[in-house]
Parts: C-alpha cells; structure tokens; sequence
C-alpha cells in the first residue's frame, strides 16, 4: 500500500506584537521596534556625519590680470526689414541720411527723391572684444534703438563697423536681431512686454582686427584684487608662494599681488594657469546694503554692533473732512452755506516696545533683536540708520 507522509504540524497564527528579532543580550523585537530602532540609528548617524566643507573662492574668482581683459567697441547703422515698426523719418532725419548713404555706397542715387520708409531703423551697436581675441573670431552685439522706432522685432542689423576708443575698426557686425520683448496697441489700448527697442545678435560680429598686446613678453604680471584687501592680498601671496615651493608672489599694497616671473622660471600664461585654481578664503569687511527703493537689506556675516537699546514707534494721523450744508429755513431769505467739520485721528500703535540688544551680537541675534519689534524691512532701514548714528553698529552702511 502506499505510503502517506506524515502530515506537516499546523502552524499557529502569531499573536500580534510577538517578537521575531531577539538580540543575544536577551531582549526582543517586535517589527515595529525593530523599525523604530533603524530609523533612531540613521538618524544618529545623520546627525554625527560632518558637513560638507565650504568650498573656497578660487584666485582666479577673486583677482583681474594686468593686459587681460575686454576693450568696448561701439558702432551706428541701420535695421531693415521691420514691420511697419521702425523710425518716422520725419522725427529721425538721421535715419534718413544715413539710409540715402547707405544707398548711394551701393550705386543707387536717391538724391531729392522723396520716400518716406517705414522698415527702417537708426541703432547703435555695443560689444566686448575679449582678450585674446582673434581675426576671424566671433562675438556677441546689443543693438538699440535711438530713434521713434516701436520694434525691432524681425529686423536684420546691416553690416556695421564697429569701432574702439582708439578709433580704429575691429569688427563688423551683421545679421538678424533676436528682440527680447513685444508691444501691441488697438484704438483703445496697448500692451508692452520687455523691451522691443533693444535686442542681440549671437556672434553677430566678426573680428577683423587683434590687440597689439604680447602676453608672453611681459616681464612681471600683476594681480589686482577685485576686493582690495590687505588680508585677502596676504593669503593670495601665502597661497601662490606655497603652492609653488618658492618666493614669486610678493604683496604690493591692498589691491596688488606681482609674480616675479624670473624666480618661478616659467612663461606668464603656464605660471597663471598654475595658480588661477589655488583656493584662498577671501577676508571682507563688515557691510550692510540698503536699498530704499525696494527695500532691500543684506547684512554681511561679520556684522556686529555694541548694547543698544532700541524702540520703534508708529504715528499715524489721520485727518478727514466731512462738511455739512446748513440750509435756510423754507420761505426765508438766506443762502445755503457749507459748515465745515474736520476730524483728527491720531493713533500711536499699540504694543509698542523697547527692545535691548546686547553687545557684540551675531548676524542672528542682530536679526532676531529686529524682528522682536514686529517691524518690517522699511522700518528697519530706519531702525539700522539711527544705529549707525548712534555709533553702535560697527559694519560700513551703503544706502543704494
């Protein structure tokens, strides 16, 4: 006969909350506890890590290179092929002279002819030529509108020298304009987005002359900080000097830090390239920037002030005017006359407080001090003047 198995025992329901971990100092674990117990550890582990270090300004961030920089370039022309949108010539002649020479390089006289175009538009051209820049080089324009046009949308820029201080040609510019706003207008109303008058070209100019400027020849390189600082230029000296194993930094004043490119043996463009990603932590002054029209205040980390105590009072007086006409009686003679009747609310505030703010107090507690008064930011413009004045607050104040 077959042979049946014996049959496998039956399982009982686990009650709930019985242990399934048990740890071998003898207690144990509900699945919950045992969660509960993993969230506790990440948390505790979280909360030992160290955080992230700061990373530090690179010298190349905080310093300008003597002879490496840009030279501003400048130039009139013309944008066709507007809509309907470009300069009336009757309130821009400009626009028609330049548009009759215009013609005339390309053969065409228009001499005492009378055209009244309306998809023409008298710009200036501005642009950077960078440093090291080279003929046949591309770069960025900004095209805008001196005349009455409404648009420069759609409008192609025709070629346009574009000139240096110096007078010389060292661009050309041409192509079509990308507009960065839009303006529509009815019977009855209009609309205007961004600034339609104004627009770019990407690599809208052509270099066509270089910078007579070697800067491989260079006996010595400076570095002007962008921030003078005596502290700031002492690490930057520290820092090359130490990176490098040998004396070629040496601080000139708070804004001045030479290489002496003799000592470190190398060419100027290898010897920067070596030091322009050393990280130096920078040292700022302590400054609070206001901004009235906006209302805007950035206190610097370094900012603080001497025990002062502080109240901020609001007074408001309201006056109305409500006059009342003072009729005769019926039948009388008389005139109508208006009586006048003024009301004057004056309202101090309510909850008004002096507030104490100790000395040599942090960014935070600065903060906290002004906040206890319940005061806005147009408030505490004031509130930071009138601690200025009283020589507490020891950070340079700029008001904007």
């Amino acid at each position: 006969m077959p042979l049946t198995p014996p049959a496998a025992p039956a399982r009982r329901a686990r009650r709930p909350g019985k242990p399934l971990f048990r740890q071998a100092f003898g207690r144990a674990f509900t699945v919950s506890g045992f969660r509960t117990l993993a969230i506790l550890l990440a948390l505790s582990l979280a909360t030992i890590a160290p955080p992230p270090a700061q990373a530090a300004p690179r010298i190349k961030d905080l310093v300008e290179i003597e002879g490496v920089r840009g030279n501003d370039l400048v130039g009139y022309g013309l944008v066709v092929g507007l809509n309907g949108t470009g300069d009336s010539i009757r309130n821009s002649p400009f626009t028609e002279e330049a548009l009759t020479n215009l013609l005339e390089r390309l053969g065409i006289n228009v001499s005492g002819e009378a055209f009244r175009p309306r998809n023409v538009a008298a710009v200036i051209i501005t642009a950077t030529l960078p440093a090291f820049s080279r003929i046949g080089g591309r770069i960025d324009v900004t095209v805008s509108a001196i005349g009455d046009a409404k648009s420069l949308f759609g409008g192609t820029l025709v070629m346009t020298p574009l000139n240096a201080a110096d007078g010389e040609i060292y661009a050309v510019a041409q192509g079509p304009i990308i507009a960065g706003g839009i303006s529509a207008e009815g019977d009855a109303a209009s609309a205007l987005i961004g600034v339609p008058t104004s627009g770019s070209i990407p690599g809208g100019a052509r270099v066509e002359r270089e910078i007579d400027f070697v800067f491989g020849a260079m006996a010595r390189v400076r570095l002007a900080l962008r921030e003078p600082d005596f502290t700031t230029a002492a690490r930057i000296e520290a820092a090359i000097n130490a990176a490098l194993g040998k004396p070629v930094a040496r601080m000139g004043d708070a804004g001045t830090v030479t290489l002496d490119l003799a000592a470190a043996g190398e060419t100027p463009a290898r010897l920067i390239s070596m030091i322009e990603n050393i990280t130096v932590t920078p040292a700022s002054k302590a400054r609070v920037v206001v901004d009235q029209r906006s209302g805007t205040i950035v206190l610097g980390a370094d900012v603080t002030i001497s025990r002062v105590a502080v109240a901020q009072g609001r007074l408001s007086i309201r006056v109305t005017e409500t006059p009342i006409p003072s009729q005769p009686n019926p039948f009388a003679e008389g005139e109508t006359l208006l009586v006048p009747r003024t009301e004057i609310d004056i309202d101090q505030g309510d909850g008004n407080r002096m507030a104490l703010i100790e000395g040599n107090v942090s960014l935070a507690d600065l903060v906290d001090g002004l906040n206890a008064l319940g005061v806005g930011p147009r408030d505490m413009i004031d509130i930071l003047k009138a601690i200025k004045a009283a020589g507490a607050l020891h950070a340079e104040l700029l008001v904007q």
